[in-house]
């Protein structure tokens, strides 16, 4: 850590943008970081900031991160909590149990729970469109159930082995729900040990089956797959997993019905990051250590349609992680291209960060949870989750924004600014929203303060989030009697009203806006640039 601190305070002073001895939150900021607003979890509650580090929303839970996060397009929050049971009746690494839906102001709404001797919900969860939600779970197969299946009997621990389950719930009522589809692993797996058991094949010939007595060096235990991201891409109707102990990500379809998804049409599309795991390489065409958070990147952004990866490094040498941007050789259709006896393609990143490998153990290296976002200007958000560590770079790789989380997760200790970070900062993602994102349309963004215990905001005072906002100084006068102006250097495209509902009732390309025929109450600005967003609260009265 300090090491990190020093490489980023020559950042600063080759910048001429030294911020005095921040050790957390906003640590860096310059005008090239993605005006936005980032999502990140710890402890009991969840965080929506600034790029100065300010909170703009919180929500409280009861639970600690089970992991995930979502900020829905509606302005709910989905977030994974973790039931504490002593023993854990499904014992796994980023164990869950709960999910919980809160909307804008903090009320859950809806609460879903997956935790008992056989059943156990964990690290991730995705809002689909259509309003129901995907829960990853892992379930208890009982060792003779597990060795009928063709696992080696000398590979079981506990005499179980864990199954692991993507299931999706349509909500209803406060705790209730359907469960309208259901894929499992025990229905794609093969083996090629005992031709007396099931699921006896030739596993190289078989790229959509998991070999279920592949253990990637691994001793065997339980939880032998360890997924630890399901994530959904629409424009496929495709859900990307994420296995760890594999080192391996998944594609599967989601346009299937359940029993469907039992048989060969549930099979694995297409996989990557490992091609030893179905007997097509070995460990020198290994491309994943570990990874988290694969996902397919929204069409609109840059690099629309390709898979970003966040590569962690476990059990590579030297230890470092990365940022992968790969290319499946897929059609518009989602159907993906594969040679027999060859590796799914590509044999090459599209794009890696750091460009250049270390080589020797470096400060980039978490080898658990963290992330990696796609922004709309082209920079990517890091989330370095074991530090809770969060940083921007732009195309040339330059950090643009960093920010440390001042809070514990281990018991959510708020730290002081000044003071070495959380000794037990944790983070699973970090997700930057864009200011026009749905989720704020009337809502008030109103900065509050940093999260840190005695904040310097210099970082934001020497440079502002954007020299768009910045260039907004005023509106005046607010609170308002019928006309309110706004007060920009910079020349505007146009600016939306909206009501306390979210409903929008006006839109202008004037600097003056006319509120004489509105009631007196609370209204939002939605003012545009040409590359630029900010919101602003008005009240009439």
């Amino acid at each position: 850590m300090i090491k990190k601190l020093l490489f980023h305070l020559i950042i600063l002073l080759a910048l001429n943008l030294s911020f005095g001895q921040n050790t957390m939150g906003t640590i860096l900021i310059t005008e090239d970081a993605y005006e936005g607003y980032t999502l990140f979890s710890t402890h009991t509650k969840a965080y929506l900031i600034d790029n100065c580090g300010r909170e703009i929303n919180s929500w409280s839970s009861s639970y600690v991160p089970g992991n995930a996060v979502y900020l829905m397009p509606n302005g709910n929050l989905l977030r994974a909590g973790r039931l504490v049971q002593s023993p854990d009746p499904v014992a796994l690494g980023g164990a869950g149990g709960v999910i919980e839906m809160f909307d804008w102001d903090g009320n859950v709404i809806w609460t879903w729970t997956d935790s008992s001797d056989t059943s156990r919900a964990h690290h991730d969860v995705f809002p689909l469109p259509n309003g129901n939600v995907l829960i990853l779970a892992a379930t208890v197969v009982d060792g003779a159930d597990a060795i009928q299946a063709g696992r080696d009997p000398n590979l079981l621990t506990d005499n179980q082995l864990y199954n692991e389950r993507i299931y999706e719930v349509e909500p209803i009522g406060a705790t209730g729900g359907n469960i309208v589809w259901e894929w499992n692993v025990m229905d794609h797996v093969i083996q090629n040990i005992d031709a007396s058991k099931d699921n006896f094949g030739i596993v190289e010939d078989n790229p959509g089956k998991i070999d279920i007595n592949f253990l990637n060096g691994f001793d065997p235990i339980n939880n032998w797959l360890h997924f630890n991201a399901i994530q959904y891409y629409e424009e496929f109707d495709q859900i990307v997993i994420s296995s760890r102990r594999m080192s391996e990500v998944w594609v599967i379809d989601h346009n299937t019905t359940t029993s469907e998804a039992a048989g060969p049409a549930g099979d694995i599309l297409y996989r990557w990051g490992n091609p030893q795991a179905y007997g097509q390489g070995t460990e020198m065409d290994r491309k994943l250590y570990g990874q988290h958070t694969p996902y397919y990147i929204p069409t609109g952004l840059p690099n629309e349609g390709k898979l970003m990866i966040f590569n962690n490094g476990f059990q590579r040498t030297p230890e470092y992680s990365q940022v992968d941007i790969i290319e499946p050789p897929v059609d518009i259709n989602g159907n993906y291209t594969y040679v027999a006896n060859t590796a799914y393609g590509p044999t090459d990143t599209f794009y890696t960060f750091p460009s250049t490998p270390p080589t020797e153990p470096s400060d980039f290296y978490s080898a658990i949870v963290s992330s990696a976002r796609q922004l709309p200007n082209g920079n990517i958000l890091i989330c370095e989750g074991r530090e809770a560590h969060f940083f921007e770079i732009d195309s040339n790789e330059n950090v643009v924004w960093e920010y440390i989380s001042p809070i514990s997760n281990a018991d959510g200790t708020v730290y002081e600014q000044g003071e070495p970070s959380p000794p037990n900062n944790f983070s699973f993602r970090a997700t930057k929203f864009s200011p026009d994102y749905p989720a704020f349309i009337g809502r008030d963004l109103t900065p509050g303060d940093p999260l840190e215990a005695n904040p310097d905001l210099t970082p934001c005072n020497n440079l502002s989030v954007s020299e768009f906002e910045n260039s907004i100084v005023s509106l005046y006068p607010n609170p308002t009697k019928n006309r309110i102006q706004i007060n920009s250097t910079t020349v505007i495209d146009r600016v939306e009203i909206y009501n306390m509902m979210g409903s929008k009732i006006g839109e202008t390309s004037s600097k003056t806006i006319d509120l004489s025929n509105n009631s007196d109450g609370v209204y939002f600005l939605k003012i545009y640039s040409d590359t630029n967003m900010v919101s602003k609260k008005v009240i009439k009265g």
